[in-house]
């Protein structure tokens, strides 16, 4: 039990626990305004102190290339074979049993027990740019800036279901409770915006398309770090963050005197306790306050030139994957470090042309948008663009013989990433002649997730965490760099 000689509450009751930790449920809304500056768990601010805070990797662990990072989430697996990854054997074998060679022993989904077929590529493939890229009819606006990308044809992850995979793909591992990618970056970068949240991560669907993909919350977790570090969801209806605005009859004078009291309140309590959760909290009112006049003009496109819109297919913040881009740009500009766009679409077990073109027609324009706008505002260079999903499709058929669709792969995708630090125009690693598996400069997840490190100055060894008696960090015990693809 808590006693008078105890004023750091290491002998707290349950009750007492509770009481202190959560504040009730107005500070669970509050968990969402965070603000990656104020850290307990690294060097720490002083108490109440709002700014200041660039990050535990102080000095950078090798020279940056890039600043910040904005993942284009493609969730549910695209398939790499009507995108990336041209399989003119598969077109051959048409129909025909799958070789048991490639198949025997290896995980599969919903096709296990199945009679295995092959099914040929369901789009023409064309060469691109200088550099000759082979790039699906399906992304003829991507295609354009086939000398910009990296096209890495070998990805491999462990798991072979949604949700792991996307586990996975978000905090290294399929163990729930991990701290995501961006959390991992803004717990070692911090912030440049002082108004914003470092990490901030946005949702869209394709209307029509086949069921959205379920996304959980804890993608963007911050786990065991500081909950500074966790993914701030924007919505596309309502306020962008839950709790923002004032509520009826509440000034902003008034709510500034609030914010104040309360700030007062907590350095007095700072004074008996020295704890950096407290300065974390006083910094969290202080972000939520000015997050109530920076979202609103973040949010609102009206100031976009119409050449800038027509560009992305857009006149408004309406949720669609083409707006999330532009605010993407938006918020780059602003000093977010790590901005994740989730499109919930490419989980195409059947009817696989109609549903690709449907997604590619949401996202193809907005993606290729997204980089030309970044490089005529000379940010492609210091912005990091990844593509791509939890995981691929197989080279087997699956449905019904009308709307052909395929199964998840883990054994070898595709995904694409663009500037900040990436050499352009190249291709990297292959698959077997039937796409089965990746046999050439194979990259695991974890080595990605090593890469998008070290462009943004860290050593993916040595930023870690220790937690439960252990130093953890987002690659485990795993992961290199894939120099070949640094510019």
């Amino acid at each position: 039990m808590t006693g008078h000689n105890d004023p750091t509450g290491r002998y707290a009751t349950r009750r007492a626990f509770l009481g202190r930790s959560s504040l009730g449920l107005g500070s669970v809304a509050l968990a969402s305004l965070l603000n990656p500056k104020a850290l307990a768990g690294g060097p720490e601010p002083a108490a109440g102190a709002s700014a200041g805070f660039r990050g535990v990797v102080q000095p950078r662990h090798v020279p940056p290339k890039a600043k910040r990072v904005i993942f284009l989430y493609m969730s549910g697996g695209p398939s790499q074979f009507e995108t990336f990854d041209h399989k003119p054997e598969l077109a051959r074998l048409d129909g025909r049993p799958m070789p048991e060679s490639f198949t025997k022993g290896q995980p599969i989904a919903q096709l296990q027990g199945s009679a295995l077929k092959v099914l040929r590529p369901l789009a023409k493939f064309k060469r691109y740019g200088r550099s000759g890229q082979e790039i699906s009819d399906f992304l003829p606006q991507i295609a354009r800036h086939a000398d910009d990308l990296c096209i890495i044809r070998s990805m491999q992850t462990d798991q072979i279901n949604h949700d792991p995979a996307h586990t996975v793909m978000n905090t290294g591992t399929a163990i729930q409770g991990r701290p995501s990618m961006g959390s991992w970056v803004t717990y070692g970068l911090g912030s440049e915006s002082d108004d914003l949240p470092g990490f901030v991560v946005m949702t869209s669907d394709t209307p029509g398309g086949r069921s959205p993909q379920p996304i959980s919350s804890r993608q963007w977790h911050s786990g065991f770090l500081p909950g500074h570090f966790q993914g701030v969801e924007f919505r596309s209806g309502g306020d962008p963050v839950y709790y923002l605005g004032r509520p009826p009859g509440v000034s902003a004078d008034g709510q500034r005197d609030v914010v104040d009291a309360v700030a007062g309140l907590n350095k007095i309590r700072d004074r008996a306790l020295h704890s950096p959760e407290i300065a974390a909290r006083v910094a969290q009112y202080e972000l939520a306050f000015r997050m109530q006049t920076s979202i609103p003009g973040l949010m609102d496109l009206s100031g976009e030139s119409a050449e800038t819109l027509d560009l992305y297919g857009v006149r408004g913040a309406d949720g669609s994957f083409a707006a999330n881009c532009l605010l993407a740009r938006r918020l780059a500009e602003r000093g977010v470090r790590f901005i994740q766009l989730y499109h919930r679409d490419w989980d195409h077990h059947g009817d696989l042309t109609r549903y690709m073109t449907l997604c590619c027609r949401e996202t193809d324009r907005a993606s290729s948008a997204l980089l030309t706008d970044l490089k005529r505002l000379g940010m492609l260079d210091e912005t990091l663009v990844v593509w791509g999903g939890e995981f691929g499709r197989t080279p087997m058929f699956q449905g019904k013989g009308k709307d052909p669709g395929r199964d998840h792969h883990m054994r070898a995708f595709s995904m694409w990433l663009a500037g900040g630090g990436i050499k352009g125009g190249v291709t990297h690693g292959a698959t077997d002649e039937l796409g089965y598996h990746a046999v050439e400069d194979r990259v695991h997840v974890h080595d990605l997730q090593a890469t998008i490190l070290h462009l943004l100055g860290i050593d993916h060894k040595r930023l870690t965490y220790r937690y439960q008696g252990r130093d953890f960090r987002l690659t485990d015990v795993e992961g290199k760099v894939v120099t070949p693809i640094l510019a």
